[in-house]
Parts: structure tokens; C-alpha cells; sequence
């Protein structure tokens, strides 16, 4: 597999990582083997033939306010994403793709791509994964989401068939968050020191479905540390269907 690799992440907004955390039933795990939640129905596995573009990794990262405003921080969302695309251009998460850097024109022509990812993936990471009450009756608990014909332009410029989406949130409790959550603890309130939370999708340009998908939500993990960021990349493509 050739993987295209795009430079630099684009860069998603405050208020939607908010509105994620807020609506988290609970920290969990993301899954550790594909099953039929993370693939799309007839789909099995990525045929080694096939191009892959590996767009920008969309990830930022934020500090918590005393009283739980996230702020982001420039420094720390720089380390991360070099940490990541590090571990994915040295193949340390196992996928064994090839991966091709291209030029800044090409990864502000998709950007708006990388951010329409983002709103599909919270959609099913909302309603496939935690699903539940929010569960979509027309999807039948089946991954059932595509994007119509608005990947074609990735797969016309690159000749790839499929393109994968990496996406990452990450907050950090500051000093004064931690003496308030030991404050707070003596009077039997719990207050959360920070989430992370990933997707990553990997879509057919062909048909932009969504062929295989997976979710990252837990309390732990640091990003600004090289081989944490590379634990977070190996769980978040935990699964990941490589052709043989």
C-alpha cells in the first residue's frame, strides 16, 4: 500500500471538543480487534494494492481553568502532532504503509475535508458507538456513513481509493485544576483532570462510505510525550484492517 501522507493538521474549534466531552456517558476504551462495529457491512479488510491517502492529523490540545475552562495551548498541540505523524511516517503502529510527503498547497486545498471528517465522526461516534438512546433506527446498529461525492476530489488528485482521517482532542488539568480537585475530593465531589478522545476512519473515496471506523475516549495518556503519543496512535488504530 502507498500511503500519501499530507503535512500539518487543521485545526477544529474549541466548541466541539467541549460539546464530545460533555456528552460522554462514561471514559471507556477504544476496541481492541475489528468487529462488525467497526466495519462498514461488506467489508473486511484494505486489499494491499490499493493507495491510501493519510490525511492531516486533526488534533489539538488543552488546558483546564481552576473551574474547567478548556483553553487551547499552541506549544503542546505542535508537540503532539509531530510526536503523531512521527510514529505513522515510521510505520510504529504496524500498518506497514508507505508514506509520501506533499506539498502545503495540497493539504490547504483539503482542509475543509479534514474539518467535514470531523462532524461525521462525532455524528457516529455519537450514534453507532455510544448509540443507546441515541442509537439511528434507520442504521439498523450497522457503520452506515458516508460523505457522497465530496472525498472524489482526494481520490482524482492522488489515485488513491481510500483515505484515512486521524482526529484528536486531549486536555491537561492546570495546577490550580489539581489542588482544586483535591480540594473538592474531602468534600466528596469528583472533578475530571482531563479527557482524550480520538476517531479514526478510513473512508472509500469511490463510494465515501465509511468502511472502518474506531473510537478513543479515556482519562489518561499525555500527547507531549513522544512514546505516550505513539501508545495513543497504536490504540486508536487498534484493529485496523490491513490486507495480507
Amino acid at each position: 500500500m502507498t500511503v500519501l501522507f499530507l503535512r500539518r493538521c487543521n485545526y477544529l474549534g474549541l466548541a466541539l471538543f467541549l460539546a464530545l466531552w460533555a456528552g460522554l456517558p462514561s471514559v471507556t476504551l477504544a476496541a481492541g480487534t475489528s468487529n462488525s462495529k467497526n466495519l462498514a457491512p461488506g467489508f473486511s479488510s484494505l486489499p494491499t494494492t490499493e493507495k491510501v491517502v493519510l490525511l492531516p492529523i486533526d488534533v489539538q490540545l488543552y488546558s483546564l481553568s481552576m473551574g474547567g475552562v478548556a483553553e487551547p495551548k499552541a506549544d503542546w498541540t505542535d508537540a503532539a502532532r509531530q510526536h503523531m505523524a512521527s510514529t505513522l511516517a515510521q510505520d510504529s503502529v504496524g500498518l506497514k504503509l508507505k508514506s509520501q510527503l506533499l506539498s502545503e498547497t495540497d493539504v490547504d486545498d483539503f482542509s475543509e475535508l479534514v474539518s467535514l471528517h470531523a462532524a461525521v465522526a462525532s455524528s457516529i461516534s455519537l450514534h453507532h458507538w455510544v448509540a443507546g438512546s441515541w442509537a439511528l433506527p434507520s442504521k439498523a446498529g450497522q457503520l452506515d456513513w458516508d460523505f457522497g461525492d465530496a472525498m472524489k476530489p482526494l481520490q482524482d488528485k492522488f489515485g488513491a481509493r481510500y483515505a484515512l482521517f486521524l482526529w484528536v482532542r486531549d486536555s491537561y488539568a492546570s495546577s490550580e485544576r489539581k489542588a482544586a480537585m483535591v480540594a473538592m475530593a474531602f468534600l466528596g465531589v469528583s472533578l475530571s483532570g482531563g479527557v482524550q478522545i480520538g476517531y479514526a476512519s478510513l473512508v472509500d473515496l469511490s463510494s465515501g462510505k465509511v468502511v472502518w471506523f474506531n473510537r478513543l475516549a479515556r482519562g489518561h495518556g499525555d500527547l507531549r510525550d513522544a512514546a505516550a503519543a505513539t501508545a495513543t496512535v497504536k490504540e486508536l488504530l487498534s484493529g485496523f484492517p490491513s490486507g495480507q
